[in-house]
């Protein structure tokens, strides 16, 4: 899904606080949360890593989990949020995205909030509607409540990700190059709360989504043509996205995600976990992947995707290639693509006149 409302604060209002602060309420009730998915989820329509945390309790998927301002803020806009988009059917939804201002720079946004609190709920606008508001909130008072999931990240306007190296390319969506590791922005109480919810089977426990490193093929990829993160299709933006990054639970594990691969998004991991796309550079010549599907394990038994659990690993399926990618930098900053679904590397002998060219 793209959100359509702007979501950081501009720092140009008169008399706002400027400069970092430290968050000392929770987003949500952590006692009511099972687990906390980090940074950089790579999903369906999620063909880039995503640039939020999501907080979940599946178990328990009615319970209405309050959710609270971590700072004293303004909430600045409410979008109420009617359908989600995927490659299957779009689903109805009913819940809201809202974005507090908590100084001239600092914004929380929150997405999948389910229920708001009686002064915000006076100022929603119907469903599939963006209203923009002005509601004054103090740390810790509760906004509304969530149902089995609500996203949240934190957005700062003097942060600049250097992993995300063209920002123009996310223009469709303007906050994401500032969206900061949001457990930076909590007093070390809350911290470690959060932390204890992580899934991530290692340190950053909130996770990472910047992963472009110049001259190198990890990183996002937008196919030429297409805007960007934009894209040209409202209801499909995805389809030209193409990210070559790692699980954001098991990061030493190489995910290729693409926009448009038999005619759907998919996420893969790569037949051998190799070579490491850090490491892939113009002089490494064409690049050749066969993709596999692949689960998370917790110990002798598959996770199941829910339940809080330590040292996740990452283990690759032994039912058959699901595909071929071909990958060659021509430049630092260009990309030549042609996938092959249903072709094992053998059957594939290279580029074709269907190759499409990537940028970033």
């Amino acid at each position: 899904m793209t959100a359509q409302a702007p979501a950081a604060a501009s720092g140009s209002g008169g008399g706002c606080q400027g400069g970092r602060i430290t968050f000392q309420s929770a987003p949500v009730d952590l006692d009511a949360t099972a687990v906390m998915v980090p940074l950089g989820l790579m999903s369906g329509s999620h063909v880039t890593p995503v640039d939020h945390i999501y907080f979940q309790n599946y178990r328990e998927r009615t319970r209405e989990i309050a959710v609270f301002s971590p700072a004293a803020g303004t909430v600045k806009d409410i979008q109420h949020l009617s359908q989600s988009l995927s490659d299957g059917p779009n689903q109805a939804i009913d819940d809201y995205r809202l974005t507090i201002e908590h100084t001239c720079t600092i914004s929380s946004i929150f997405i999948h909030v389910a229920t708001l609190s009686p002064s915000l709920a006076a100022v929603a606008p119907p469903p599939g509607q963006y209203a923009r508001v002005n509601v004054a909130l103090r740390a810790g008072e509760q906004i509304g409540t969530y149902r089995g999931n609500v996203d949240y990240n934190v957005v700062d306007t003097d942060v600049i990700l250097p992993g995300l190296l063209v920002p123009e390319h996310y223009a469709g969506e303007p906050w994401k190059i500032h969206a900061a590791p949001p457990f930076e922005y909590f007093s070390q109480a809350i911290r470690q709360q959060m932390e204890a919810l992580s899934l991530r089977a290692e340190a950053p426990f909130d996770g990472r989504f910047d992963y472009d490193i110049d001259g190198r093929l990890v990183g996002n990829w937008f196919q030429e043509g297409t805007g960007g993160y934009r894209g040209t299709d409202t209801q499909r933006y995805w389809a030209g996205h193409l990210a070559i990054a790692y699980d954001h639970l098991v990061p030493s594990h190489v995910v290729i995600s693409i926009g448009t691969f038999d005619g759907k998004s998919v996420q893969l991991a790569v037949r051998g976990n190799t070579p490491d796309p850090a490491d892939v550079s113009v002089a490494s010549g064409l690049v050749v992947y066969e993709l596999v599907g692949y689960d998370r394990w917790a110990g002798s038994q598959p996770w199941d995707g829910e339940s809080l659990v330590t040292g996740l690993e990452a283990r690759n399926r032994d039912s058959g290639v699901r595909g071929t990618v071909l990958l060659q930098l021509v430049e630092d900053r260009r990309l030549r693509v042609e996938a092959f679904p249903g072709k094992s590397a053998s059957e594939v002998t290279g580029f074709t006149a269907a190759a499409l060219m990537y940028q970033r």
